[in-house]
């Protein structure tokens, strides 16, 4: 009764051995999950940058053109209101004259010369 002399000791037990779940490794594991997981996440951040860059190349083409069709149309503007004014003065009977002689045409009345053997 010598175990018994001190009222508050009882003998130590050893924790239960733990059961081992099957196919569990007795080893640690080989592979840094933690790696794989930063890894996987940069692969799926460029994924998602690379499925942004094809409709942003897009726009930026978009907009070039656009851009250029502006130009092209004011372009065309101008030169509609000048054959419109062009167009406004024909009916005058000096410019029809004007541009009668510049085809060659000669006037009703007027007798016409041929010049050949000019040397030029």
């Amino acid at each position: 009764m010598a175990s018994t002399a001190y009222a508050g000791s009882r003998p130590k037990r050893r924790p239960a051995a733990r059961k081992r779940k099957p196919g569990a490794r007795s080893t640690p594991s080989r592979i840094k999950w933690d790696r794989v997981g930063r890894i996987a996440l940069v692969l799926v951040l460029f994924a998602v940058a690379y499925s942004y860059l094809n409709p942003a190349i897009n726009l930026f083409t978009t907009y070039k053109s656009t851009t250029a069709a502006k130009a092209e149309f004011h372009n065309l503007l101008h030169e509609n209101k000048r054959l419109h004014r062009s167009i406004q003065s024909s009916s005058d009977p000096a410019v029809v004259a004007a541009a009668a002689r510049k085809q060659g045409m000669i006037a009703k009345g007027e007798t016409p010369f041929v010049l050949r053997g000019l040397s030029r």
